[in-house]
């Protein structure tokens, strides 16, 4: 061991107990300072809350548009199926073989890279090249 490993224990703090006595350090006003509207109880303002002032939320402009029925895929290149254990190659394999983390929508998978082995592919789509690619070495493509 050197000196650079070492590391301080773990060590759980208890919580700071407040409005217990002036030897405690945190006494009568229990770090609140005196009066005003966080020294209440249940006092305190909004997150955004800028004091009645225009919330910066609110003074800029709104851009843009997102699309709520947008689908969201997971996108596989070809070098990632070279991963793959099984022939048959679908979205539960893939997981199960650690390649991917989430089913999401589908898979889409990509021509990035160059497929080394023959595989039937079921994914929601395909490019035209790995398409190509895929079927070149004898594998199947097929839309799910």
């Amino acid at each position: 061991m050197k000196l650079g490993e070492i590391r301080s224990a773990k060590v759980s703090k208890t919580r700071t107990r407040v409005g217990r006595g002036i030897g405690s350090g945190l006494g009568k006003t229990s770090g609140r300072g005196h009066k005003g509207q966080k020294a209440r109880s249940g006092g305190g303002v909004r997150r955004g809350f800028e004091g009645g002032q225009t919330p910066l939320y609110r003074r800029l402009p709104k851009r843009g548009f997102t699309n709520i029925h947008a689908k969201d895929y997971v996108e596989v290149t070809l070098t990632m199926l070279n991963k793959a254990t099984t022939e048959e190659v679908t979205a539960e394999s893939l997981i199960k073989d650690g390649i991917i983390s989430k089913k999401k929508d589908g898979i889409v998978i990509l021509a990035t890279g160059n497929l080394e082995k023959k595989l039937t592919v079921k994914a929601v789509r395909f490019t035209k090249a790995a398409k190509e690619k895929i079927e070149a070495l004898g594998g199947k493509t097929e839309v799910i």
